[in-house]
């Protein structure tokens, strides 16, 4: 691997304690690369370099820093190939998979090159005191961007894009489990325009102590995170020190309805979707899925028929669709959720049974009968497990729906748009799909409601999450 040193004011750098950490192919659990573990002081060289790289950035025009995140799209579309390689060897996914991520990320850069002109204020006139009220938006200022395994590309650019877009300087913790896609992305970021300084990148084993420490950096002012709902619970404690700008998309438990007037092609379709996009390593998975008792058997029957004709296998494969799960213990998890759903009462209509090694693979598995009482009714499953439900009556289904503390996204699956409408507006979720199974859109303000998140990535919402709002008050 060409880039596996930390990423600081537009150089390669070692790290101050030269520590180092491997990164495993999940497919083969052999090591592909030592990555440099950043410490204190690295972040401290980092925060001075973006401190420096953001006087100009903001100063420039809107069209100026447009023109660099348009050239970023350009070369990354190029580039999709390699990005994806990046993207199998760390993370595992299926070659298509990993393909859909690479265009996905690299289409930040163009949604948010066209958003970076359009930061629109507002002149008005007070009708009491009659002064001029100019609005504007300005750039926050440093953020701190810390992203998650199962999206190693396409997590950075949510974040990088519109922070660029907004005039601010970022500094990126990757996951450890999948640094090498991020820091890749760097070098296309220098040949795209961006000034050293601007973005840098710090692997590190001590994510903790890293994090904490540059958010109570003064200069620090946004903090943009993804990631579960315990490690959001954690940095909002500690931005709150400096009172700082949180974005945070946290965890998900994602139910997914399908009514009797259901098109099944189009539900069995969207439910393949939403359960197994990145093998259902995602926040957006759908994890609970309520099946009217009036077509429960044929929606199974064939949801089944789909999960069972999926091939498993190393995803540097193109015929393979499934590949690993990241590492062994989102493994265990997926086999220990199946366990106690069977214990329970639950069925196994097709999968369930953990491969040999190597590799955490794990198959594409359906639960049918599955109890309230089963673990992965409560918890994210962030594996290829669905787990079917019944239900007779639309009232009980939404409120089984908005039992839980997560409201990331949900599913409905209908004929009856009047009804399909009623009930997106009754579930307490922040994004629903309906008659569909994919919801992420750069041009959508992507977030949630309650311990799924604050603030929205995506849409013209993404650009303001880095960027602060100024008011002056003028007559003449």
């Amino acid at each position: 691997m060409e880039f596996t040193d930390l990423y600081i004011n537009g150089t390669w750098v070692p790290g101050a304690e030269k520590a180092r950490f491997d990164v495993v192919n999940p497919a083969t659990e052999e090591v592909i690369a030592s990555v440099a573990s950043a410490e204190i002081s690295d972040a401290d060289a980092a925060l001075d370099a973006a401190a420096a790289a953001m006087k100009d950035w903001a100063a420039r025009t809107p069209r100026q820093r447009s023109e660099v995140l348009r050239k970023a799209w350009e070369l990354m579309s190029a580039r999709l190939e390699e990005f994806a390689q990046y993207i199998t060897l760390e993370n595992g996914k299926a070659r298509a998979d990993a393909m859909g991520e690479a265009t996905y990320a690299a289409e930040f850069f163009r949604w948010f090159s066209e958003e970076a002109v359009r930061a629109d204020g507002m002149l008005t006139h007070a009708p009491a005191s009659g002064a001029r009220i100019m609005v504007q938006h300005k750039p926050a200022g440093l953020a701190v961007l810390v992203t998650p395994w199962n999206y190693p590309a396409a997590m950075g650019t949510r974040k990088i894009a519109p922070a660029l877009a907004a005039g601010c300087a970022v500094i990126i913790k990757p996951a450890s489990e999948t640094p090498l896609t991020m820091l890749a992305l760097m070098p296309l970021l220098e040949e795209a325009g961006v000034p050293p300084g601007l973005v840098n990148v710090l692997p590190s084993k001590r994510t903790g102590a890293l994090v904490d420490h540059m958010l109570h950096d003064p200069r620090v002012r946004v903090v943009s995170f993804t990631g579960s709902t315990g490690v959001g619970r954690k940095l909002l404690h500690a931005a709150a020190d400096q009172v700082l700008k949180p974005a945070m998309e946290l965890g998900g438990n994602a139910p997914l309805i399908v009514f009797d007037d259901a098109d099944l092609d189009v539900a069995v379709e969207g439910a393949m979707l939403a359960k197994m996009r990145n093998l259902g390593e995602a926040c957006t998975a759908a994890n609970r899925i309520y099946v009217h008792e009036a077509v429960v058997e044929e929606f199974t029957r064939r949801f089944s028929a789909a999960m069972g004709a999926l091939t498993v296998g190393n995803g540097t494969d193109p015929s393979v669709d499934v590949g690993p799960l990241v590492n062994a213990d989102t493994r265990d998890k997926v086999a220990e959720f199946v366990a106690d759903a069977v214990a329970k009462g639950a069925k196994i209509e097709i999968g369930g049974t953990q491969p040999e090694g190597p590799g955490y693979f794990y198959p594409p598995t359906v639960l049918s009968n599955v109890p309230e009482a089963a673990d992965c009714v409560h918890d994210e499953i962030f594996g290829p497990v669905a787990a079917i439900q019944t239900f007779s009556d639309q009232d009980d289904v939404i409120r089984r729906a908005n039992d839980t503390e997560y409201g990331l996204v949900a599913y409905v699956f209908s004929e009856d748009m009047k009804r399909a409408l009623q009930v997106c507006e009754r579930l307490d979720y922040g994004m629903v799909g309906l008659n569909r199974g994919l919801v992420s859109d750069p041009a959508a303000p992507f977030g949630g409601v309650k311990q799924s998140g604050l603030g929205r990535e995506g849409g013209h919402e993404g650009m303001l999450e880095f960027m602060e709002t100024q008011y002056i008050s003028a007559s003449w």
